[in-house]
């Protein structure tokens, strides 16, 4: 069992930043690949960012490329989100979660576990 704890979330003027964090814990955690998803209101749980269990491959969703970069830590048993230059189209519930497979993945069936979601509201 892989247990999922978000932080980091809350409430930005767009343009600003904010980096969310999902400590893990496990004894599988550091094992599996990593990935972020977000789901706004009235819409479908969509891909962000995916890294891969050594931290050395990743992949994000074409809307946060060159302003979101993933990240994990395996000594602090951690994954992080970087969100940087957001924009109003960003405001979504935000999800990590834990795949059962190490390299990067952009599926969300794929995933065995998940946190419990972090708001992030950026403002116009």
């Amino acid at each position: 069992q892989v247990q999922l704890v978000e932080s980091g979330g809350g409430l930005v003027q767009a343009g600003g930043s904010l980096r969310l964090s999902c400590a893990a814990s496990g004894r599988t955690a550091n094992s599996r690949a990593m990935g972020w998803f977000r789901q706004a209101p009235g819409k479908e749980r969509a891909f962000v960012a995916s890294i891969n269990w050594n931290g050395d491959s990743t992949e994000y969703a074409d809307s946060v490329k060159a302003r979101f970069t993933v990240s994990r830590d395996n000594a602090k048993n951690t994954a992080y989100l970087q969100m940087n230059s957001l924009k109003p189209e960003d405001t979504a519930v935000y999800y990590c979660a834990a795949s059962r497979y190490i390299g990067t993945v952009v599926t969300a069936l794929q995933y065995d576990y998940w946190g419990q979601g972090s708001q992030v509201t950026v403002s116009s």
